[in-house]
Order: structure tokens, then C-alpha cells, then sequence
């Protein structure tokens, strides 16, 4: 078959032991793949915390003309992993630019499958998990965080979706045009659109072991706030119950004073001011729950503001 005419750039994080073992396996591999497939393609390593010396010990052993296509990016202090990747999307040069995992270091020839799919009109084509390497607790937060996400924006994000990806220039492109300090990368993915579709392989998600369970609570908390109106409609809800359970707290504390028997058929005594303050207390209850849900819209709104995301994004332009 005939040599692919575009520039790939291939994207890898080491931030673990685990990764530098399998760096010159993985280079090798990738680099007969991409030998074989490609006209023009280059590698760029973020180094996200792992020893300098150590990568630099396993990259030298290997031949000049593996070594001639890799650019390593040190970072001057560990980051989140989408804040690596980010760092390499920004250096890649390439038509198309994968994001390439070490847990999919023995299949390189992925990386040509998703070209080809490409090819077809997608402009993102990701690797998607059949399921989850988490401890069932996990697994449910998981859930519960993908839910909110897919109910309470209009993103459409995989939850079974790996960091591994093929993106197009133009896509990358408009990607990189959306300078967030808190980025949770498989949201922006979504957020600029294009045609998408994914390959299903075998291996398991599983968490950024770099970072503990509270990270990851973080990270999905920034998520929320950022690409949800989860918190907006939470506090409309809070509002909502508060009216009822002050309509409740009144009406109780009205038929009391008249009947002396309670919403639940007990005899009670109806003390003097009492029902006034039950009354006056469930009227504040209930503003100050509208104050919060009305204060939420406009805290909302300046927070969209700010952010200065694109209003939109073109595709492309056709001429007849």
C-alpha cells in the first residue's frame, strides 16, 4: 500500500516508573508504524514529572533515526494529565495529531485505523473502553458524575472515552483557541464539535494514577461548575422545597392556633406568637433561598462572561 501523504504528530505523557519502562518499546513500534504508513510524522513526549536522566537513558540506546523525530517537552513542575496533553497539542505540528496512551503501546497500528476512519469525514476519532478499572464505589461516583454532565449540559461526552485520540488540524486548531485555566480536556473536546466517531478496543479506563481520589473529586467539581448548570438548577430545586416546606410550616402553625390540633391529628397547645414567628421565620426561609437561586443566574452569567469561550466555531467554507 502506498505512503500516506500527511504529517502525524504522536503526543505521549510520562508521568509514572510505569511509562519510562515502556517508552523504547513504545517509540519503536510507533516509529516502524509510522515508517511504513506515514510521509511525515514526529513524536512529542511531555515529561510530567519523571527523571531526566531516565528518559534520557532509555531514548539514547535507540537508532539516530528513531531519535531524530522525538521532541521532549520537560515541564518545570508536574501538572494535571490534560494540562500535559495540552502542553504537547500545543507543540505538535502535524495535519493530524494523536494522543497516544502507553497502555496501547503493543497496537501502533491503531493510530493508521483512526487515520483511516479520518478520512471518512471525522475530524476526532478517540478509542472507547467497554469498561471501568475502579472499585464499584468509584465506579458509581463515576456515573453519578457522567449523569449530571449529560443531563445538565449540552455536551455529548463518551464516559467510556480514552485520553487516545486522532484530532485534525482544524479541529485542534479550535481546540487550542479555548485558553481555560481549569480544562477537563474530554469537555473541550465536545465543545468545539466537529464529526467524531471511535474505535472499540479492549483495554480498561482507569484514573490518572498520579492523582488520588481527592484530585479527581476536584477535577469533577471544576467540570460541573464549568460546563453544567448543575448548581443553578440545584439551588432552583433547594428554592422550590423551601416554598413547600414554609407553605407546610404555615399552614401547620395557622391550624394550630385556631384548632389546637396539628397537621397530624395531635392535640396541641397554641402558645402566644407562636405561630407569627413560625410564619415570619418560614416567609425569610423562602426569600432567602430566592435571593440565593436569583444571586446563582447572575454569578452564572459573569462566569460565562469571563471565560471568553468563542460563540462559535466554522467548520469550514465552501465555494460554488
Amino acid at each position: 500500500m502506498a505512503v500516506r501523504q500527511s504529517f502525524v504528530s504522536v503526543v505521549g505523557v510520562l508521568q509514572m516508573q510505569y511509562d519510562l519502562r515502556l517508552l523504547p518499546e513504545w517509540l519503536t513500534l510507533l516509529y516502524a508504524e509510522m515508517e511504513a504508513q506515514f510521509s511525515h510524522f514526529e513524536f512529542v513526549l511531555v515529561n510530567n514529572g519523571c527523571d531526566q536522566g531516565a528518559i534520557a537513558s532509555a531514548i539514547m540506546p535507540l537508532p539516530e533515526s528513531v531519535r531524530k523525530n522525538i521532541f521532549l517537552l520537560q515541564l518545570s513542575a508536574p501538572v494535571n494529565r490534560d494540562n500535559a496533553i495540552l502542553a504537547g497539542l500545543d507543540r505538535a505540528n502535524g495535519d493530524y495529531t494523536a494522543v497516544f496512551e502507553f497502555d496501547f503501546t503493543q497496537k501502533p497500528k491503531l493510530i493508521t485505523e483512526m487515520w483511516e476512519l479520518a478520512q471518512d469525514g471525522y475530524d476526532i476519532v478517540y478509542l472507547r473502553a467497554k469498561q471501568r478499572r475502579l472499585p464499584l464505589a468509584q465506579r458509581l461516583l463515576y456515573k453519578l458524575f457522567y449523569f449530571i454532565l449529560q443531563r445538565y449540559s449540552a455536551l455529548r461526552i463518551d464516559p467510556w472515552a480514552h485520553h487516545s485520540r486522532l484530532i485534525s488540524r482544524r479541529a485542534l486548531n479550535s481546540l487550542l483557541r479555548l485558553r481555560e485555566n481549569s480544562r477537563y480536556l474530554k469537555a473541550n473536546y465536545a465543545l468545539v464539535g466537529y464529526n467524531n466517531t471511535s474505535i472499540q478496543v479492549q483495554e480498561p479506563l482507569h484514573p490518572d494514577p498520579s492523582a488520588g481520589f481527592s484530585e479527581q473529586v476536584r477535577t469533577a467539581l471544576v467540570a460541573v461548575t464549568s460546563f453544567t448548570t448543575f448548581l443553578r438548577s440545584l439551588l432552583l430545586w433547594i428554592f422550590l422545597f423551601s416554598v413547600l416546606v414554609a407553605g407546610v410550616a404555615i399552614f401547620n402553625a395557622v391550624k394550630v392556633k385556631f384548632t389546637s390540633v396539628d397537621i397530624f391529628g395531635e392535640h396541641v397547645e397554641s402558645l402566644s406568637g407562636w405561630a407569627f414567628l413560625v410564619v415570619l421565620m418560614s416567609v425569610f426561609f423562602a426569600l432567602t433561598c430566592l435571593i440565593l437561586y436569583v444571586m446563582s443566574i447572575y454569578l452564572s452569567n459573569i462566569y460565562s462572561e469571563i471565560k471568553n469561550r468563542p460563540l462559535y466555531i466554522i467548520e469550514s467554507v465552501r465555494r460554488f
